[in-house]
């Protein structure tokens, strides 16, 4: 049949409910002749009259009542699909999350995040995925539910919530022999430095910023990630740049101490970032939610 398949069924059913033609366009609000001829394109596609007339009034044939029956069955279905709201409950969940995180994350979110989901979701599982140039791919095709950190380049395309805004301080170790109570610019020119080169981050700022600014920085050794860095620092005397919030931690360790850096950076935002696919999903929803809060609560570094 034609584009009005559904409005023709609607006429069927409601003829078999009111066994009239002249009810049934009375109910839908239409005149006799339109409902007249709605059945007449039903009986020719079904080959069948689907209705024949009694002393009670319009009875379905056999492939009537067979069409009745399949009807009720579609239009029923049809309703629950349009009625109904998808809802996630965490209790009884038994899925995965893909997430990707930098290290940072990893060390600080993670212990909160899983404390937490063993009382609210405790079949849920975490996949975690170090951010990369491969993430924005990996959201788009669903290979990870969510995307956590500072990363510019999914500033486009992606839909974003701000979880916090930070910057950099300089940490070096504890017993640093010659880095005290003053960390300045001669002191950061002259101190060698540990550098890394996160993939998939926006940390690279801290390069281009010293190039900008034209300030020398006496490179000893290159990781690629942050941590890898820090327990460098711990046991030598290099200096390494790193987010503020990591540098809270380092010290609470006691095996650190940290200094403003000695020269302007630009501070950034943390974002959570996920694709379009999973925007309405309510099982995403719900856990955006519980990063969000946690990360208010544990003020983690990212």
């Amino acid at each position: 049949m034609e584009s009005c398949d559904l409005r023709l069924l609607k006429i069927f059913e409601e003829i078999h409910k009111t066994r009239s033609v002249t009810r049934a366009a009375i109910n839908l609000g239409l005149g006799q002749p339109a409902v007249s001829v709605a059945l007449g394109r039903l009986r020719r596609h079904y080959n069948d009259p689907l209705f024949v007339r009694t002393s009670n009034g319009m009875e379905p044939s056999a492939v009537g009542a067979e069409v009745a029956e399949r009807i009720r069955e579609a239009v029923a279905a049809l309703e629950r699909a349009l009625g109904h709201q998808a809802r996630f409950d965490p209790g009884t969940a038994r899925r995965s999350f893909a997430i990707a995180m930098t290290d940072i994350s990893q060390l600080v979110l993670l212990p909160a995040l899983l404390e937490r989901l063993r009382r609210l979701g405790p079949g849920i599982v975490v996949d975690v995925d170090p951010l990369s140039a491969e993430t924005a791919r990996k959201l788009e095709t669903g290979d990870i539910d969510l995307a956590l950190g500072f990363m510019p380049q999914l500033e486009a395309g992606f839909y974003q919530q701000a979880l916090f805004r930070q910057n950099y301080v300089c940490l070096v170790g504890s017993r640093h022999p010659r880095v005290h109570n003053v960390f300045d610019r001669a002191g950061f020119e002259r101190e060698e430095h540990a550098v890394v080169t996160t993939s998939g981050t926006g940390h690279l700022i801290i390069d281009a910023e010293i190039a900008r600014q034209r300030i020398q920085r006496r490179v000893a050794l290159r990781v690629p990630n942050f941590l890898g860095a820090v327990s460098v620092v711990e046991a030598t005397d290099l200096v390494v740049t790193v987010p503020v919030r990591l540098g809270e931690l380092m010290v609470a360790r006691g095996h650190c101490r940290a200094f403003p850096v000695p020269f302007d950076l630009p501070d950034y935002l943390v974002k959570q970032h996920w694709h379009e696919r999973n925007h309405l999903d309510p099982a995403n929803q719900w856990l955006r939610g519980l990063i969000y809060d946690l990360l208010h609560e544990v003020r983690a570094p990212v």
